[in-house]
């Protein structure tokens, strides 16, 4: 089981290796077996990809923006078309299972791609009268964009950041995590097959240092981030340094509050989707599961029969329906916080180990109950299948509750009183928000969180915002008024 791409780095067009950067051995998550091995971005691929794409920017950005749209609606037909060998990279390289990329992760991607090749052509300036005189404004491209990826959709996220940036004629070096780096090398392919000009999309791999490198070099405009908190604040501050435009797409600690009249099976469903899906590795799930006592006993009866259904197994079998997390690291992170959830008092309803009879990096899908706000498992993003359910009696409690944290993504309300719903979600502080559905993220529909959760947005229309600046031009129509 070989997943080894032609060269670690794709800069200029072309597939580049140098073997004197640092290995990257890959890893599948199921098993641990190594499946390819890049290296880290020297000084001179760095400087190859930066150099690359300023040249390929002024260009790309003096082309007509529906010409820019043709190559990246091309692209998503590609994807598309190679869906099912996309997918089983996806598996390969995350260990999600094949139903899971067949339909969530590329799929997604392909939707970008296509939807900001629809808006490029409409993005336009406005005319300001002033009387005799006006001011006409022109929406430009930014120039450079750093993209830094995180491993735990990798692929989407490649083309979440590059098709605004492409199809607004910025270029984009893409760095992804080294923990899931081959799906960036094979977009990078497609795009070239679709037949943007090389240069436009680089991809070069490394750790935080070849990150640090992208996002101080001066010829970058803007630093478009998914990652945790820690991380996205050093690259924050290296990308203020430079005053350069920033989206921080980081962490979350997000409510789901279950009301009593809510569907029981609808919301049972939406907290298994927003903690376990994808092995509850989602920056946006409602790991904090608020649940009205009048309704909580026979919802954790439902949650735990359901819970206890779900098929943990070989991400390559069309039946497994959950997989393994990313990497050893995770692993041990996620069971360090369930050991710590029982010590503090948690009652475990279901789960909590790491599944029979697998060799991978698995854990067992994960419910605790009688959690308190003050639990670690409350306060911390564990990044796993492991859902926190707290009781809660009135509106007003479960809303400041909800909101006493240092996250602000997403948030959900399920209730059959849909004035109830409104009024929660509107004093709800978070960018993402669901009622009576979870982690459902179209891409026409902006994404993005509030508080430590980030700053920027990506997708939707208020993506044009964050990839493009504003010129104001005063024209004069008639003598000018000089007092001297």
């Amino acid at each position: 089981m070989i997943a080894q791409p032609k060269a670690s780095h794709f800069v200029d067009g072309a597939y580049v290796e140098d073997t004197a950067g640092a290995a990257i051995d890959v890893l599948y998550p199921a098993t641990g077996a190594v499946i390819a091995r890049l290296h880290e971005a020297t000084p001179a691929v760095i400087e190859a990809a930066l150099a690359s794409a300023a040249r390929a920017q002024a260009a790309w950005a003096a082309t007509r923006p529906v010409e820019r749209a043709r190559i990246l609606r091309r692209a998503a037909d590609l994807i598309r078309e190679r869906g099912e060998e996309l997918a089983r990279l996806e598996t390969l390289d995350t260990g999600k299972p094949i139903q899971e990329t067949r339909v969530a992760d590329w799929p997604s991607g392909a939707d970008a791609l296509e939807y900001f090749a629809g808006l490029a052509p409409t993005v336009t300036g406005e005319t300001i009268p002033l009387g005799r005189d006006f001011v006409y404004t022109l929406r430009e491209p930014l120039g450079v964009c750093v993209g830094i990826g995180a491993w735990n959709y990798p692929s989407q996220i490649a083309c979440w950041k590059s098709a605004p940036a492409l199809a607004l004629g910025n270029a984009m070096v893409f760095k992804p995590s080294e923990v899931t780096p081959l799906g960036a090398l094979k977009l990078a392919e497609i795009f070239i097959d679709a037949g943007l000009p090389p240069g436009l999309f680089n991809v070069v791999q490394g750790r935080g240092a070849v990150g640090g490198a992208l996002v101080t070099d001066a010829r970058v405009a803007k630093v478009s981030l998914t990652g945790s908190v820690p991380t996205g604040q050093k690259v924050y501050a290296a990308a203020a340094a430079g005053v350069r435009h920033v989206t921080m797409e980081l962490g979350g600690k997000s409510p789901l509050i279950v009301f009593d009249d809510a569907s029981l099976e609808d919301a049972v469903g939406a907290a298994m989707l927003a903690n376990f899906y994808s092995a509850g590795q989602v920056c946006s799930n409602g790991t904090r599961v608020f649940v009205q006592k009048g309704l909580k006993d026979r919802f954790l009866a439902r949650l735990k029969d359901r819970a206890e259904t779900i098929l943990l197994g070989d991400p390559q079998d069309d039946a497994t329906q959950m997989g393994p997390l990313v990497s050893a690291v995770q692993l041990d992170k996620v069971m360090g916080y369930i050991d710590r959830a029982r010590a503090e008092g948690a009652r475990l309803v279901t789960g909590g180990g790491r599944g029979a009879g697998n060799t991978g990096w698995f854990v067992q899908p994960t419910v605790f109950a009688d959690v308190t706000d003050t639990m670690e498992i409350a306060r911390e993003e564990v990044f796993g299948p492991v859902m926190a359910v707290l009781d809660f009696d009135t509106e007003d409690e479960v809303i400041a509750r909800a909101n006493a944290t240092e996250f602000g993504l997403a948030a959900g309300v399920f209730t059959a009183d849909l004035t109830r719903a409104h009024r929660v979600i509107g004093q709800l502080q978070a960018g993402t928000c669901w009622i009576n559905a979870y982690n459902l993220t179209p891409v026409e529909s902006p994404f993005g969180g509030s508080k430590q959760s980030g700053v920027g947005r990506e997708n939707g229309h208020a993506a044009v915002e964050h990839y493009t600046q504003v010129k104001s031009v005063y024209v004069g129509l008639g003598p000018v008024d000089a007092p001297y």
